[in-house]
Formats: structure tokens, C-alpha cells, sequence
């Protein structure tokens, strides 16, 4: 009987260390509700959003591109902008990140830019949507859905910036 304790122990400790692995480089956007209460504005943006992603999901990533053919990151969220919030974003992540207020991740909230230093000279630029996930174009995978608890996206995030004010609910 004293055999079984130690390798139940064991067998849930490997259980229990998997379950923490590093988490996938993107998400499936089915999985989005966190069960945060999010006003409805924020869950009507975040649907439009989505309808955006899948509209541009797997189109690939090319430096300087704009259309189906391939997108970077700062055109992808230039469209969903502009076709979500009808705001029209500068057209590079260098110009996005001058414009709106800095938050702290307390106070993101769903259509806010997620900003990461990629490298000593490099910037990347995403839409939160949720849930600790945002959508972008991945210069690997092309336009998916990634979860800044990801330990890549952590260890790379900068900022969030809010451009579009949400309204005031009473």
C-alpha cells in the first residue's frame, strides 16, 4: 500500500505539470468567452471583430502587404479597424503606436492594440479580443488568434494602447 502513494503522487504531478505546459502559439476563437462579464458593447465589438478574423484567418504574412495575397501586421489591424469601429489607423506599426492612451493590463478591454518588441528594432502589432488573446499576422502563421499568456507573446509584450473610446453605460 505504501508503494501506490508515491506513484499516484507521481502519475498526478506529471497530470498536473502537463496541464501547465507552455500554452499553443494560437487558439481556436470558439474558445473566447473567459466568463468575464464584458459589457454588451464589448461582446458586439468583439463578435464584429471576429467576424473580421474569420474573414482574413490563414492569410499568410508578407511584409508590406495589404490584401488576401498576404498582410502584415499593421495593415491586418488597419482593415479590422476600419471595418469594425470605422477608424481609419496609420498604416504602420511605428505610426499605430503613437496614437491613442497606454494602458495597463488591468484596463484592456476588447478592440484595444496589443503592442510587442519583437526585437531590438522590430515592433508587432495585434487586437485584443478577449480572454488574454488577440488576433493578428503572425509572420510564421499568417493572420491567427494567439494568447498573450503564450510564453513567447509574454515574454515579447510592450503595451496596450486604446484608440477608440468605448461608450459610457450607465
Amino acid at each position: 500500500m505504501n508503494r501506490v502513494a508515491p506513484q499516484f503522487s507521481i502519475a498526478l504531478l506529471i497530470l498536473l505539470l502537463a496541464g501547465c505546459s507552455s500554452s499553443p502559439s494560437s487558439t481556436d476563437f470558439n474558445t473566447l468567452d473567459s466568463g468575464k462579464n464584458i459589457s454588451s458593447y464589448e461582446k458586439g465589438v468583439q463578435q464584429e471583430f471576429l467576424e473580421v478574423y474569420k474573414d482574413w484567418k490563414g492569410v499568410p504574412y508578407r511584409l508590406g502587404g495589404n490584401n488576401y495575397n498576404g498582410i502584415d501586421c499593421s495593415a491586418f489591424v488597419q482593415v479590422a479597424y476600419r471595418n469594425v469601429l470605422n477608424i481609419q489607423l496609420p498604416r504602420t506599426t511605428l505610426a499605430q503606436v503613437s496614437i491613442g492612451n497606454e494602458l495597463s493590463y488591468e484596463q484592456v478591454q476588447v478592440g484595444d492594440l496589443a503592442f510587442f518588441k519583437t526585437s531590438r528594432k522590430v515592433r508587432h502589432v495585434g487586437v485584443y479580443i478577449g480572454n488574454k488573446q488577440f488576433m493578428h499576422a503572425s509572420t510564421s502563421k499568417g493572420v491567427i488568434i494567439s494568447r498573450l499568456d503564450n510564453p513567447y507573446w509574454a515574454s515579447k509584450f510592450w503595451h496596450f494602447r486604446r484608440v477608440a473610446t468605448p461608450p459610457v453605460v450607465n
